[in-house]
């Protein structure tokens, strides 16, 4: 089976704000985003000292957590702006190629499961 393409799909125009960015999200995901980048550090600083394997590999679930929380965020908003914005603008096409791109987006997220 050859590997899949992905479908070019229409991108915002650079002068539309994203929903992370229209609803003020963006600073507020920066902090976690520097959040997880200090833990992922701990992380690394726990293996460089020999910590317990159980205390490191519970770190490593709160970071993956901390990721899927950020996703979700970034999920909501892209479904609640971009996607709502596409299906309101009456273009059936744009739609089309928005819808497919939150089904794709959905899978590769379920697939990282």
């Amino acid at each position: 089976m050859s590997p899949r393409r992905p479908i070019p799909v229409q991108r915002e125009e650079p002068t539309a704000a994203y929903g992370y960015i229209a609803g003020g999200d963006k600073e507020a995901l920066l902090k976690r985003m520097r959040r997880i980048e200090g833990q992922a550090r701990g992380i690394e600083k726990m293996i460089e000292e020999d910590r317990y394997c159980i205390d490191i590999l519970t770190q490593i679930s709160a970071v993956g957590t901390a990721l899927e929380a950020v996703a979700f965020k970034i999920l909501d908003d892209h479904v609640n702006h971009c996607v709502r914005r596409a299906l309101a603008s009456g273009d059936e096409v744009v739609a089309a190629e928005k819808s497919k791109e939150l089904l794709d987006a959905v899978h590769r997220f379920a697939r990282a499961r």
